[in-house]
């Protein structure tokens, strides 16, 4: 699966953005779609994940009642991001799997990033 993020942007802190990833394949409803993301000088940490056709999700403490993972019949999956924080600045990924989980080595197919700065 071949898997392009966008949505990225300047945002104020408060401020809201709508993360996109789009999959190449038809079969995109059968994956686990993840979204972390990895802020200046630290590791990739998990942020969200989404089951198949939408079921379930998981969120990271840090951003529960702030994001929401979504995703339509096609193939795209959506991060909404509100009330951001400077906290939240970061290259955000999203990635695609068979597992359920906030481990990164599950998920076989990862975007190139988008990049989201929160000013304060």
């Amino acid at each position: 699966v071949q898997l392009q993020a966008s949505g990225g942007g300047l945002v104020q802190t408060g401020g809201s953005l709508r993360l996109s990833c789009v999959a190449s394949e038809r079969t995109f409803g059968t994956y686990v779609m993840g979204w972390f993301h990895q802020p200046p000088g630290k590791d990739r940490e998990f942020v969200a994940a989404i089951s198949p056709y939408g079921v379930s999700t998981r969120y990271a403490d840090s951003v529960k009642g702030r994001f929401t993972v979504s995703r339509d019949n096609s193939n795209t999956t959506y991060l909404e991001m509100n009330r951001l924080k400077p906290e939240d600045t970061a290259v955000y990924y999203c990635a695609s799997g068979l597992l359920m989980t906030s481990y990164q080595h599950p998920y076989s197919s990862w975007g190139q990033g988008t990049l989201v700065t929160v000013s304060s």
